[in-house]
């Protein structure tokens, strides 16, 4: 526990200074909370170096600047299935020769596997220090010399169809994704990560050729490396296995989409098998790097996090719901805070959404108390030390600030959070929690056997 809080106190209270003089072929950008940043020259690669020799692992991650906030209509889910696709080998690595990703990977006893989410997709390995060689060389190789064939992705189709299958049977994410394809009607965050059924199966290994071929360019990715290493060492092999890739041809193209304006509220309802019923309401929110957004997550927390919160003293201890929960998005463009209310056995949806949207009218009328906002941002600071224990941990963490648009908010989000005042977090309650912005969705179980 010492530790995780040193950690956090040290992330947090260390200022931007140069980065450690570069070797040559590399461009030195800033060093922030102990993480240097430098650039491939040769292809613009950015990458991330924080060195931690207290155990000999390390965690090396690339992330690619592609998600799901990247495709249209017919090439839904095409980025998560390329990523699966991602295994498949390459000419130089694959399981003829026996050194394919999983079996090279295995042989080390390494932790490993990929992620793709609505601005990026990663590729990570934790393992010993001494195979760090090894895994700059596979990931730098397939990003460039990826096999896509079709007989690779007839099966690996049917490993994600169900995946889709396994979401549609879960109450909470078949809400999530019907109430976000209701809130957003232009932006591409209405398409949800794993696609529709029917992309999903039709998607020619052509367009996933292109997909491939369009993003998979070291100018649009990160490698981030947490753990044991020597940074002279990590970064000549950086430059001998990626230095050789060009960058991408041309421009890679940014999203330009911008939701419009919503007019009023919106609903949605989902009926499926279930027990129990679910009310859910999202409101657009600020983008991740939006000077509002820890002031929205610190309203999240005092309206539901722990038995003191306002929703669980409103709706849970009187038995109205078995517990309340947010979601507040953290993405490169606005987004949705959500709050899911699941409702106990006799509770009605009506009765719990008003009740919820009550309580959120009371903040916005009047405010909150500064022990509540000191409590929200201890329990923030609390888990952010936390979920940055390991090499992984802080990877994983700063993945997600790479896909928002800047590595630096994992240094920074402990200062925003500490700086949210109430008058602040009523603030942002008036300017986002608005009726008209928001979607309401409720789960309405069918209870199988029941009469209709």
């Amino acid at each position: 526990m010492k530790r995780l809080l040193a950690l956090s106190a040290f992330v947090a209270g260390v200022a931007l200074h140069a980065a450690m003089p570069a070797p040559e072929g590399f461009t030195s950008i800033k060093s922030l909370g102990g993480i240097d940043e430098y650039r491939l020259d040769a292809n613009g690669l950015q990458v991330l170096l924080m060195p931690d020799r207290s155990a000999p692992v390390l965690t090396f991650m690339v992330t690619y600047r592609v998600g799901s906030r990247n495709e249209v209509t017919g090439t839904t889910g095409a980025t998560h299935l390329l990523e699966h696709l991602m295994f498949k080998g390459t000419p130089n690595f694959n399981r003829e020769k026996g050194n394919n990703v999983d079996q090279l990977l295995e042989r080390t006893g390494a932790l490993y596997n990929a992620t793709t989410w609505l601005d990026r997709t990663n590729y990570y390995q934790t393992l010993g220090s001494e195979h760090l060689a090894m895994v700059i060389e596979m990931e730098a190789d397939r990003m460039k010399n990826l096999y896509l064939k079709e007989s690779d992705r007839r099966p690996e189709m049917t490993v994600v169809r169900n995946e889709f299958e396994r979401g549609e049977n879960s109450p909470i994410q078949s809400l999530i994704k019907e109430v976000y394809q209701a809130a957003f009607v232009a932006h591409p965050y209405h398409h949800s990560t794993i696609g529709h059924r029917s992309d999903i199966e039709k998607v020619s290994i052509e367009k996933l050729r292109v997909f491939y071929e369009t993003f998979y360019w070291p100018d649009n990715a990160t490698v981030t490396l947490i753990g044991d290493f020597q940074t002279p060492e990590a970064l000549a092999w950086v430059k001998k296995f990626y230095g050789a890739i060009p960058k991408s041809p041309q421009p890679i193209e940014e999203i330009y989409t911008e939701e419009p304006e919503q007019l009023g509220p919106r609903r949605v309802i989902v009926k499926r098998v279930g027990q129990l019923g679910v009310v859910a309401i999202g409101f657009k929110n600020p983008a991740a790097l939006h000077h509002d957004w820890a002031a929205t997550q610190i309203l999240a927390d005092v309206l539901t996090d722990g038995a003191n919160s306002r929703l669980y003293r409103a709706l849970t201890d009187k038995g109205l719901t078995t517990g309340v929960f947010p979601y507040n998005g953290y993405f490169r463009d606005p987004s949705l805070c959500l709050f899911f209310a699941s409702l106990a056995p006799g509770a009605t949806h009506e009765a719990v959404e008003k009740i919820l949207l009550e309580e959120i009218e009371k903040v916005k009328a009047d405010g909150v108390t500064a022990d509540e906002v000191n409590a929200a941002i201890a329990k923030e600071l609390t888990a952010l030390a936390f979920n940055r224990d390991g090499s992984f941990a802080i990877a994983g963490q700063i993945n997600e600030d790479i896909a928002v648009g800047d590595w630096q908010n994992f240094v920074q989000i402990g200062d925003k959070y500490q700086a949210v005042t109430p008058e602040q977090v009523q603030a942002a309650a008036n300017k986002y929690f608005n009726i008209d912005q928001s979607t309401t969705g409720w789960f309405v179980p069918i209870v199988p056997g029941a009469a209709k």
